[in-house]
């Protein structure tokens, strides 16, 4: 995991992705592969690159079967 998060880094991609992430992990906690292709609309290879680099980057981690959000430094409103 980076220790310092460069959102510069992440593509419109990501930040749809992790959208998706976030308004889903405010509900339940995380959300699985599948639920996430669901949400964004994206091919499932997009959505797992893209989970990639947010774990990467330290804004989702691995949870159970499917992902959660990680330490961020900015605000969410969900």
């Amino acid at each position: 995991m980076a220790r310092d998060h460069d959102v510069q880094a992440l593509s419109d991609v990501d930040i749809h992705v992790y959208e998706a992430l976030a308004s889903q992990a405010v509900e339940s906690g995380g959300a699985e592969l599948p639920a996430l292709v669901r949400a964004t609309g994206l091919e499932e290879a997009a959505v797992r690159r893209s989970l990639a680099m947010l774990v990467e980057q330290g804004y989702a981690v691995p949870k159970g079967g499917g992902f959660g959000l990680g330490a961020h430094t900015f605000g969410l409103d969900y």
